[in-house]
């Protein structure tokens, strides 16, 4: 398993911060969408571009993040570091630093904002 391609966050589309009841939910509504076929569930983004989804794909992901010791192996891959920009990072015209700032930092911020 690829821990960045196939991280069982990235196959469900949550954020590390999950809880069992979140993963759960998720795990049962992206099911249902792929029985139905839907297009939207057959495929994740990851930071190695999109991926195909698969229903074995989400039941092996919500096994792995019921794991305490593999839901931990997966959290470093699935964790984005954010910019913390806050008031005081504005500039003197009052404009946000955020635009010249996420030039440097794209590569850092992997393939999702905050």
């Amino acid at each position: 398993m690829d821990p960045l391609a196939e991280n069982p966050f990235f196959i469900l589309e949550l954020p590390p911060t999950a809880t069992a009841m979140e993963i759960e939910r998720q795990g049962k509504k992206l099911l249902a969408k792929l029985d139905l076929g839907l297009a939207t569930a057959a495929s994740y983004p990851s930071p190695m571009g999109a991926r195909p989804r698969s229903a074995d794909d989400v039941r092996r992901a919500m096994q792995a993040l019921s794991d305490p010791r593999r839901r931990l192996a997966a959290e470093p891959f699935a964790t984005t570091p954010c910019l913390d920009v806050g008031p005081e990072a504005s500039t003197v015209d009052g404009a946000s630093p955020i635009g010249a700032v996420m030039a440097d930092v794209s590569p850092v911020l992997w393939w999702r904002s905050c």
